[in-house]
């Protein structure tokens, strides 16, 4: 595998990022359908969970998720945050904890290798963070964490940058599609610029990749729940 981003870079990175990341009305601009996934996922997981006690939010950025969750619900749930970027815990725990009763705790560092309390959690929320995983080992030692991590009937909720499996079809969706959406978005030197920190720090998979191994790993369900171009939202059921 060429040499990528290394955890350090991405969390230096992170950390200069925080204001961008917080803002519910936009999203982020080079993601597709930012805002609709938002959605989406939070109202997925209101409708999966309705006595929601326990959620985790990994590489939880400034918070949006859990903000926009604990708008739809009324059980004032336990929020664990964990992201590489302290700055971007401090916001994301400063706009969460108002808008609970329950425990928010922050653990700053990598879901991998976080201690974590098993059989625990009612949903994991996992937006634009596991395009950071790398070579098989470590997507499935990943996925295996998350199911451990859910309490029966629990459920994960991803969405993120994704990979397709023909080469014909990601130079398609990716290359050609996404790289003009980009070049509209700004210019052609900023496509580069989004192409070049991709391919410096991303592993994306595909969909079918990671449903699969969602069920090798042992989810009874697998939802697709969105997906245009290279980004995709879809959730799984212990």
């Amino acid at each position: 595998m060429e040499q990528k981003s290394t955890l350090k870079e991405i969390e230096e990175r992170f950390d200069k990022d925080v204001a961008r990341f917080s803002n519910l009305e936009t999203g982020q601009q080079t993601t597709l359908d930012a805002t609709f996934n938002m959605e989406l996922i939070t109202d997925g997981i209101a409708a999966a969970a309705p006595r929601l006690k326990k959620i985790l939010d990994i590489g939880c950025g400034a918070g949006n998720y859990p903000v926009k969750l604990l708008s739809k619900t009324t059980t004032n749930p336990d929020v664990t945050l964990v992201d590489l970027s302290q700055p971007m815990l401090d916001k994301a725990a400063e706009r969460v904890q108002p808008l609970t009763t329950g425990q928010v705790t922050t653990i700053w560092g990598d879901f991998r290798t976080a201690a974590l309390e098993e059989n625990t959690y009612c949903a994991i929320i996992a937006t634009a963070v596991l395009h950071h995983l790398r070579d098989d080992a470590d997507w499935e030692a990943a996925f295996a964490k998350f199911f451990s991590l859910l309490k029966p009937g629990g459920s994960i909720w991803i969405f993120d940058l994704v990979a397709q499996d023909h080469p014909a079809m990601q130079q398609l969706l990716f290359t050609q599609h996404y790289g003009r959406y980009l070049s509209d978005l700004k210019d052609a030197a900023y496509r580069d610029h989004v192409f070049a920190y991709i391919e410096k720090e991303d592993t994306p998979r595909s969909v079918i990749y990671q449903t699969n191994l969602l069920r090798k790993v042992g989810f009874k369900t697998v939802e697709l729940l969105h997906k245009n171009l290279c980004f995709a939202s879809f959730a799984a059921f212990k």
